[in-house]
């Protein structure tokens, strides 16, 4: 009987073995499940708000890859909490750990809708065989309806598209669509995909168009956005006229909240630590 239970005891310390050797290979290959610090109460940031506001919406190139902290970006997200948030460069992964920070750490709680466009491990992780999905993604505080994924026939150098929901912002529904378009030196490819996504928004009497555009206000490509919408910001225009404040490290304006049926209240932009994008939003009228 002895023998019994020791074999029995060994068999045991094996299989425990074996369990922790197999967590360590999932951890190598797909990375932890919870963000690297503990999603422990903290203070909020300075001069953060405490509740969600419900007219103001952002947009927000997140960058990738560039290593940042999901905490710290979501504690510049919680710094101005607004009613919808779309990102661009977000891995699928890497928003559903700053929408649990924004919620645990916070108390700013987001539905999220993702538009991803590629599979690619090497910018969002992931096993081999299941790599993690990289695009748009749009958090709302309200509900999100009618939801709509398209890539665009042609996305340059990497395949870019956009999202587009229908929430409520300001106590009014309206349809937002967050964008990507394809990178620099690329000015024929984004005159395509505008096209696509100007059609789209002119189905729409009020609509609010978030993203990166990879384009000065200037720019041909643009134009037929331009002309179904304005830049939250009054001064900013498509011409020489305009001044238009950079929202990039690298001193352009690339980033864009356009409004259409709708004027604004007011807007700000704040550079991140967490990206060469700067944070921009825009307050809205009130129901």
């Amino acid at each position: 009987m002895r023998a019994h239970s020791e074999e029995a005891m060994v068999f045991v310390r094996g299989m425990r073995l074996l369990a922790g050797a197999m967590t360590v290979v999932c951890i190598v290959l797909i990375g932890p499940s919870a963000p690297g610090d503990a999603l422990t109460a903290k203070p909020l940031p300075a001069g953060a708000v405490k509740e969600v506001v419900p007219n103001r919406v952002m947009t927000w190139n997140i960058c990738n890859p560039c290593k940042a902290s999901n905490a710290g970006r979501a504690a510049d997200i919680a710094r101005y909490a607004p009613q919808v948030i779309g990102l661009q460069e977000a891995c699928v992964r890497d928003v559903e750990s700053i929408r649990d920070y924004l919620k645990y750490r916070h108390g700013l709680v987001y539905h999220v809708e993702y538009g991803s466009v590629l599979r690619n491990r090497r910018r969002c992780g992931g096993a081999p065989w299941s790599p993690g999905g990289f695009g748009q993604a749009i958090l709302s505080a309200a509900p999100m309806t009618d939801r709509t994924n398209v890539e665009y026939p042609d996305g340059g150098s990497e395949d870019r598209g956009y999202l587009a929901v229908t929430t409520t912002v300001g106590g009014r529904s309206v349809r937002v669509f967050n964008t990507h378009l394809a990178q620099r030196r690329q000015e024929s490819v984004r005159a395509g995909q505008t096209r696509v996504l100007a059609a789209e928004i002119a189905r729409h009497g009020r609509a609010i168009v978030l993203g990166d555009f990879n384009a000065v206000p200037d720019a041909p490509e643009l134009a037929g956005i331009w002309a179904l919408a304005a830049d939250t910001d009054p001064r900013c225009l498509p011409s020489s006229l305009g001044v238009c404040k950079a929202s990039t490290d690298w001193e352009r304006k690339f980033d864009y909240v356009f409004l259409r049926g709708m004027t604004p209240l007011r807007h700000g932009m704040q550079p991140s630590s967490y990206s060469d994008h700067h944070l921009l939003h825009s307050d809205l009228p009130m129901a």
